[in-house]
């Protein structure tokens, strides 16, 4: 599903991190960590297509990926409601009902609150609806777990498993000591490509 030879992204003509090599086939996940600054978010931004690698190559033959990043492309004027919706009109690909995405998100509560009154953790349910309302093979997480409660990293980790189920792959970054609990997980851990003065 996706092929990654010798990848470098240089920034001020410095590697970010050191070449990287790693397979990813259907139904695996890749769980990528690192210290902060090591340069996780460049590598999922590269795999994304957002940054052009300095050298090495990205291969892919999954068919459509989906993004989740820091900026979690919230719509603050919208409600919850609202956003799941244009979201999911946006893509044309999904045809859950709004309503039951909201709900296997636990944003039911707060479902015509205004996304700009929610707490991060509720924002950050609101941002993974895309993955339920699209079709595609990879999903490419940078920190998902970020700013969830012990229930909402459980969701996640279903998430993640439904989707390596059904021949999904996933990309997931993250500095914290949480790690889901995938069959297929194989792990990374990046090494800054910096040399010491």
């Amino acid at each position: 599903m996706l092929t990654v030879s010798q990848l470098t992204f240089e920034r001020y003509f410095q590697p970010v991190f050191k070449p990287l090599d790693f397979r990813l086939q259907a139904g695996g996940l890749l769980l990528v960590t690192g210290a902060n600054g090591c340069g996780k978010t460049t590598l999922i931004r590269l795999l994304a297509g957002i940054l052009t690698a300095s050298e090495g190559s990205i291969k892919s033959t999954a068919a459509g990926t989906a993004y989740v990043g820091h900026l979690l492309a919230i719509k603050d004027d919208l409600t919850v409601v609202e956003n799941v919706r244009f979201v999911r009109d946006f893509l044309g690909t999904g045809s859950r009902a709004v309503s039951e995405v909201i709900e296997q998100l636990g944003l039911r509560r707060v479902a015509h609150q205004l996304a700009r009154t929610l707490s991060a953790g509720q924002r950050k349910r609101c941002a993974l609806a895309r993955l339920l309302l699209c079709r595609v093979d990879l999903w490419l997480l940078d920190e998902p777990y970020s700013n969830l409660d012990d229930e909402g990293i459980g969701m996640v980790d279903r998430l993640l498993q439904q989707h390596s189920d059904n021949g999904g792959g996933c990309v997931v970054a993250t500095h914290g000591n949480h790690r889901p609990p995938i069959a297929g997980r194989t792990e990374i851990q990046l090494i800054s490509g910096h040399r010491s003065a």
